[in-house]
């Protein structure tokens, strides 16, 4: 016994100092020797997603000239988190996301949801842009018009009923219906409400103007269009394997060509990382300070799906339900219509479901990459300080098809497990970060990170991620380029969203302006409200007119 003690003691030693040597290796990429005579790139994109697309475009806008070089790992862009089906393909707009409504201290806290309401109408406004210019094809291509209704039952409804009150005291929700009414309900969407107990109280709300929008088709159509530039390459099948910075303060991106093993590298003044979950390993690469404070906690999602033409011609309407105590944003549960490359679907979900892979194609090695001597005591922290998450995690991983289907009854009573099938969704890769004060947060927002000087940026998180990302891209400019946004990008970015630098919210003869404007570009569903057109209030800058 003895000797096995002995044995056992001596190889937790050994386990413990190959921990140290793994958690203090070296995770910034080595200087790359270069010519001083090297082609810089004014722009290195990485990530063929919806983030990457999306800047791409402005850039390409606003400096036409501007050498731009864009990389992706897998063979195709639009493969990952911004593909059609990878992801729920709601236009985040606040209207019936419950979880960004919160009720404290007996009132509705609906700041969050007015935020990304207005973001929202950036994107459309962005979208309708290219639209108009031919960057993007036939609005249905990409973006439909699906009501979105937020829905509860029993002892939710008081909530309900507050939520509705307090939002439609902001302009961003006018127009918001509700009812209490089974058969009102019934005739919004009557999937949730056929086979349901006539007992049972039941509160809804409705707004026309929602949609639904396929990422994956607009990111395609961007990239599409900036493949035609003469300054922009794009190179797929492509892995980078290194960041590092240049003497003169210009970065070298290092990569691989996955298909014939090639190596080489590029000199850029500035880097965008858009690579989804893999944004904090690529961070990591760059040796910043300012990176060692992320660490990221992956969480994937499964959804029940269904084309059944008999199914999907009851339901047109996003539902949106209240989430479970513990579930992370992104698993709050809802019944969707979605329209991909014309056909008509139904999902239900998310369930969420555990893998250390920060991307779908991704690797299981990708978490423990990821994780270092800066990172490791934050989240061990994080995992200590969320046994909630913890659960209801290990309760979600541990369902059977048939558990889900019984939550999908809850949403459609009269469901048929023969109709649905089981889809993979994209892997989402949560924020752990460290705080002034604490050890560190968990964040299940986006967040823009920006380097000190600008030159590297990258967008980390989840939800509302694509929904928002001309807004977001927006912002991350106004950090990375400060000068020319205020400067010689001012005019151009106000041609592009027509409402830039204005509070909508609190400008509801613009907002209608600019819902008008978007909902016939893009084919949605919006009645203009009473405010007048040339109301006094809709202060529009003379360049928004442009085109």
């Amino acid at each position: 016994m003895k000797k096995f003690l002995k044995y056992l003691l001596i190889l937790v030693i050994i386990l413990f100092i190959i921990g140290l040597i793994f958690l203090f290796r070296p995770i910034a990429s080595k200087p790359v020797k270069s010519a001083s005579d090297e082609k810089v790139l004014d722009v290195v994109l990485i990530g063929g997603g919806i983030m990457s697309a999306t800047l791409g475009t402005y850039l390409n806008e606003l400096e036409p000239n501007w050498n731009i070089r864009m990389y992706e790992r897998l063979d195709a862009v639009a493969e990952e988190s911004s593909k059609g089906l990878n992801n729920a393909g709601t236009g985040h707009s606040g209207f019936m996301e419950m979880n960004y409504t919160p009720e404290k201290d007996g009132k509705i806290d609906i700041k969050k949801a007015i935020d990304t309401a207005s973001q929202f109408e950036v994107s459309k406004e962005f979208w309708s842009y290219q639209v108009k210019n031919g960057v993007l094809g036939q609005p249905k291509s990409f973006i439909n018009p699906v009501p979105h209704i937020a829905f509860v039952w029993g002892d939710s409804v008081p909530y309900m009923k507050k939520r509705h009150e307090a939002m439609t005291q902001n302009p961003m929700f006018e127009g918001m219906k509700y009812s209490e009414n089974p058969e009102e309900i019934k005739q919004w969407a009557p999937l949730v409400m056929q086979g349901r107990d006539a007992s049972q109280k039941v509160a809804a709300t409705r707004m026309d103007v929602g949609s639904d929008v396929n990422y994956g088709s607009i990111t395609s159509q961007l990239i599409n269009n900036l493949t035609k530039q003469a300054q922009f390459k794009l190179e797929t099948s492509t892995e980078v394997t290194g960041i590092s910075r240049n003497d003169d303060n210009t970065w070298t991106v290092s990569v691989k060509n996955l298909k014939t093993n090639t190596t080489s590298h590029v000199k850029s003044k500035f880097v965008f990382i858009g690579a989804g979950g893999a944004a904090i390993r690529l961070l990591q690469m760059t040796g910043l300070e300012e990176t060692k404070q992320y660490a990221g906690f992956p969480i994937g999602g499964i959804f029940l799906m269904t084309d059944n033409p008999k199914v999907t011609a009851m339901h047109t309407a996003k539902v949106y339900g209240k989430p479970e105590l513990g579930a992370p944003p992104m698993s709050v549960p809802h019944i969707d219509t979605r329209y991909i490359d014309g056909k008509k679907y139904a999902l239900f979900g998310p369930f969420a479901t555990y893998s250390n892979k920060f991307l779908k194609h991704g690797s299981q090695f990708d978490l423990m990459d990821s994780t270092n001597k800066n990172n490791v005591i934050p989240m061990a922290t994080i995992g200590l300080e969320n046994l909630d998450l913890v659960k209801y995690l290990i309760s979600q991983v541990a369902m059977t098809k048939e558990d889900q289907f019984n939550e999908l009854k809850k949403y459609y009573p009269e469901a048929k497990i023969e109709d649905w099938t089981l889809n993979q969704g994209g892997q989402r890769v949560q924020i752990i970060k460290k705080v002034p004060g604490k050890d560190a947060t968990l964040q299940f927002g986006t967040e823009i990170f920006a380097s000190k000087d600008g030159s590297v940026t990258a967008l980390l998180g989840a939800s509302p991620g694509a929904s928002t990302s001309p807004y977001i891209m927006l912002s991350l400019m106004e950090k990375a380029f400060p000068e020319q946004v205020k400067g010689k990008w001012n005019g151009k970015l106000h041609e592009i969203v027509r409402s830039y630098g204005q509070d909508l919210s609190a400008n509801p003869a613009l907002l209608d302006q600019v819902r008008t404007y978007t909902s016939s570009t893009l084919g949605l569903n919006y009645t203009p409200t009473r405010h007048a057109a040339n109301d006094s209030t809709a202060v529009v800058p003379a360049v928004a007119n442009a085109k």
